[in-house]
């Protein structure tokens, strides 16, 4: 009886450090049962700063000149572990928000890896089956802070890029010290949303994050 307590104890505390679960202050996470959840440190008109706990993600990647071609080729292979192409033919649900990895330099003509990740629901969270198909693995994003830039619309590699180089203007104007070599684009909807669609850029510090200037 105490081990069984130990363990449900232990089980809850993973989840709870996970910060994976229901969303119940976004109004735009609201087509999964489950959603990364956060902290706001601050907000200003350009950006956000917020803070997210460990989480793991299933991750695949695929490599062309253009965002809008690579990401369906490896969305299609993490839709299939969802659906029980795992070890344990589990069907997994599917969470928000979906991040694709960017080369931050590759050049508007260079084939470029786009590295795409699910996140995997609480339940899945300590012990995720193991994939079948070796180009799909699991990642951990640690506990940290991030800069969050939003948008609206369809994420098309013109756009996020614009997003990416605005959010980037705004943490130079302010002297903000972050990760160069690497962004995340982050979506939250499906493609069968027409309207009020929700991305996101990320930008993770280096060192304390600065926050905007208020609005």
């Amino acid at each position: 009886m105490i081990f069984l307590t130990g363990v449900t104890v232990l089980l809850f505390a993973l989840t709870v450090d996970a910060r994976v679960g229901e969303s119940t202050s976004d109004s735009f996470c609201t087509e999964t049962k489950e959603c990364l959840q956060y902290d706001l440190v601050c907000a200003g008109k350009e950006y956000e700063v917020r803070h997210y706990g460990a989480v793991k993600w299933v991750t695949t990647e695929a490599e062309s000149i253009f965002m809008d071609v690579a990401i369906p080729k490896a969305f299609r292979k993490l839709l299939k572990y969802i659906t029980g192409e795992n070890e344990a033919g589990a069907k997994i649900d599917m969470t928000a928000p979906v991040i694709i990895k960017v080369n931050a330099s590759a050049t508007m003509l260079q084939s470029s890896v786009y590295v795409l990740s699910f996140l995997l629901p609480s339940e899945y969270q300590a012990n995720p089956p193991k994939p079948t198909d070796p180009s799909v693995y699991f990642t951990d994003t640690p506990d940290m802070k991030m800069y969050v830039r939003s948008y609206g619309g369809w994420m098309m590699s013109v756009v996020a890029k614009s997003q990416a180089k605005s959010l980037k203007t705004a943490l130079d104007s302010l002297k903000a010290t972050y990760e160069t070599d690497y962004y995340y684009n982050v979506g939250f909807n499906s493609p069968m949303k027409l309207l009020n669609r929700h991305n996101e850029v990320w930008f993770i510090p280096k060192g304390e994050p600065v926050c905007p200037k208020s609005e």
